[in-house]
């Protein structure tokens, strides 16, 4: 499927790999919706970054409400600009550590169980529910009948999650586990999806790792010896877009780096 005169909708849109995403779009000449739950005024500064062919949607994942309003925002943006829907790229995600059982005898807490679980599964398969509906009602393109594509964001951390990554990794893990299913439900459609699986990028989100976890993934590196940069993900979400034949696998995007458990 091409990316030009597409619209992909990109939750966690306005920063990390979500951004990183949508400027890649952009430059190939796609259109993007850029749903976040940041402030409006931060989220209407990355829309004016990209230019024209990007739009700005507040939307709060753990809402099903909210995650409607902005999906119908994209539907009726795309059916102004004349640019028809090509795909949705759930990149919204958190990430609160915690052992189970700590040094101090303290258990995770629910309400950060619940939280991590709410935006980084509940939240994805919401919004992929909810773009698919309109997905479905594309035009269909080329010999295939492609209508679309759902590129998922899984993590390392599904395969060989840190000490205190329990519940995140159960949630990248989650993630993983649905691109074949997922697949499967949306062959009828046309529509395609697979799972990226990242390793240690530069993002905000990274930024908040402590000291001592940075550097005991970057012991962990092997080609190139360094965390990635956003446009390296990015570059693997518009060959997604344009290879016909990904559809149902997840992509593990780390240099060959396996985690080390602490």
């Amino acid at each position: 499927m091409k990316v030009q005169n597409r619209t992909f909708i990109i939750s966690g849109g306005a920063s990390g790999l979500g951004k990183g995403s949508a400027l890649e779009l952009v430059q190939a000449g796609g259109y993007v919706a850029l749903l976040d739950r940041v402030d409006p005024e931060v989220g209407q500064a990355v829309e004016k970054e990209l230019g024209s062919s990007a739009k700005f949607f507040h939307c709060d994942v753990l809402d099903t409400e909210s995650i409607a309003k902005a999906v119908q925002g994209a539907v009726d943006w795309a059916s102004k600009t004349g640019k028809p829907l090509g795909g949705v790229i759930p990149a919204a995600g958190v990430n609160l550590p915690a052992a189970i059982l700590n040094s101090k005898g303290q258990t995770v807490s629910l309400e950060d169980v619940d939280f991590v679980i709410g935006v980084n599964v509940r939240g994805t398969i919401d919004l992929v529910r909810q773009s698919a509906v309109h997905l479905a009602k594309v035009e269909p393109e080329g010999p295939d009948g492609e209508r679309g594509v759902v590129i998922l964001v899984s993590s390392s951390s599904a395969y060989d999650g840190q000490y205190g990554q329990v519940v995140y990794g159960a949630t990248k893990g989650a993630v993983a586990s649905m691109a074949l299913p997922m697949a499967r439900d949306l062959a009828r459609y046309g529509i395609r999806v697979v799972a990226i699986a990242p390793n240690l990028f530069v993002t905000g989100m990274s930024s908040l790792m402590s000291e001592k976890a940075w550097k005991s993934i970057s012991q962990t590196f092997l080609f190139p010896n360094r965390a990635g940069n956003p446009p390296e993900f990015s570059m693997l979400v518009k060959h997604i877009i344009e290879n016909p034949m990904l559809n149902g696998t997840v992509i593990r995007l780390d240099g060959g780096s396996r985690l080390a458990k602490i």
